[in-house]
């Protein structure tokens, strides 16, 4: 087995070496973790573990009679401690500060995703008993069981990664594992500018509503960058508010420093216990908190984070999956009627245009890149239809030579009606920033 991203044997072929490789380190593992005192390793600093081990193997080779170059060696205790204490032939995609997803179809067919590509690796487990041991070690970790009476797991890793599992009887080609990674640390307004993620015209703009106390929705597809949004925008909040956040996996990662964060928790095993978004929600308004960060709204919580921003939380944010902005409220509106209360559509409606200021939609784009596509201000209701202005929008013209999609950013030539709010709160916007006109956007691949 080799957990290195390079040319390799396919699945279940594999060259002599390897093949000697694999056989000395499966017997290497299973000494090491005859002779290994795993309740003094756990109290260990890790530079003592790792010496401590590479004595143990290097006595182990000499008994095993197999010389091993430098490199070799180090591949070997590199991947025994891997397979102790990690997650296998994960743990090197774990290190690469360059991948965001880690996703494995089965023991043999890992793939990746680095900087919006996704690629197939040459890592594999040894087989589907390998795999299941590493989705059984996430397991314990957070104190869930994974198995035929329970074959779906949710769980955070301790560096935040968002981990997902599903097992036989559900997974028919068996146990298959998706890791969405985060960053050591959030990824800046900086970043993004220089990504060609939005332009300066839009990042003033959202900085002031977030300062000025807007209530904002994120709305975009599955990995568009809902989160790493929600985290910029975060980051403009006054120091000195009491902010709560709530999550079904704790993934946002907030500058401020009166935080309170809040996490759901699953049924046991006897199916009691959970603890629901909704319930949280309900509980965050008995906390006194200037502002209310939902992670994503996905059912009648919508209801309860509507009348928070409508009964003095203004500046709180969520966000929804979606595929444009129309559609994001929409799905808010079916969320409402989700909470089992029977409100009359138009009264939903009159909920969501009150409570919501500022609507962002982000996606993907061909190429992988991610941008801001829209900007829009919820003015108000006409007749049964919620009126959106678009302030700013990204329109693509083609896609380059290298398969990324191009075009421009533009401002819509549209006043926001919230500008007067703004300006009374210190935040005074220019009109030229929304005259119709081409946004300038310098893009720098990183």
């Amino acid at each position: 087995m080799n957990t290195h991203a390079t040319a390799m044997p396919k699945p279940g072929q594999a060259s002599g070496d390897d093949e000697v490789f694999r056989k000395v380190k499966i017997s290497v593992h299973a000494r090491l973790l005859e002779r290994l005192d795993f309740r003094a390793a756990r109290s260990m600093p890790f530079d003592r573990l790792y010496a401590e081990c590479s004595q143990q193997v290097d006595s182990l080779l000499g008994e095993e009679q197999c010389p091993l170059s430098l490199p070799e060696k180090q591949r070997l205790l590199t991947e025994v401690m891997d397979e102790i204490f990690g997650l296998g032939p994960l743990e090197a995609f774990l290190r690469d500060p360059l991948v965001d997803d880690i996703l494995v179809n089965g023991p043999h067919i890992i793939y990746v995703e680095r900087q919006g590509r996704l690629e197939r690796t040459g890592a594999t487990f040894r087989d589907e008993d390998h795999l299941m041991q590493v989705i059984q070690r996430i397991a314990m970790r957070v104190g869930r069981r994974v198995d035929e009476s329970s074959p779906m797991l949710d769980a955070r890793l301790l560096d935040g990664s968002r981990v997902n599992a599903i097992i036989r009887p559900l997974a028919l080609d068996g146990a298959t594992l998706s890791i969405r990674r985060f960053g050591a640390e959030p990824i800046s307004i900086e970043r993004l500018l220089r990504l060609g993620a939005l332009t300066s015209e839009m990042a003033t703009f959202l900085e002031r509503c977030v300062a000025s106390r807007m209530d904002i929705l994120v709305s975009g597809g599955t990995g568009a960058g809902k989160t790493t949004l929600l985290n910029v925008l975060s980051r403009w909040i006054p120091n000195g508010q009491r902010v709560v956040t709530i999550e079904d996996a704790a993934e946002l990662r907030l500058q401020d420093e009166h935080i309170v964060r809040l996490e759901t928790r699953p049924p046991n095993i006897e199916g009691k216990g959970e603890v629901t978004q909704r319930d949280l929600v309900r509980n965050s308004l008995r906390m006194r908190p200037d502002r209310i960060i939902l992670g994503e709204v996905r059912g009648g919580e919508a209801l309860d984070m509507l009348q928070a921003m409508n009964t003095g939380h203004a500046g709180s944010m969520t966000t929804v999956h979606a595929n444009n902005p129309r559609d994001a409220l929409r799905r808010i509106e079916t969320m409402v009627s989700m909470a089992g209360l029977n409100y009359p559509v138009h009264v939903i409606r009159q909920q969501i245009a009150s409570a919501v200021n500022v609507l962002v939609h982000v996606d993907r784009m061909p190429g992988g890149r991610r941008k801001v596509v829209k900007i829009s201000e919820i003015t108000g209701m006409e007749g049964e239809v919620i009126c959106l202005h678009d302030l700013f929008q990204f329109v693509q013209t083609g896609v380059g030579p290298d398969s990324h999609a191009v075009g421009y950013f533009e401002a819509c030539g549209v006043f926001p009606m919230l500008a007067a709010r703004l300006e009374a709160e210190g935040w005074p916007l220019p009109e030229q920033m929304f005259r119709r006109r081409v946004l300038e956007c310098q893009t720098a691949n990183e």
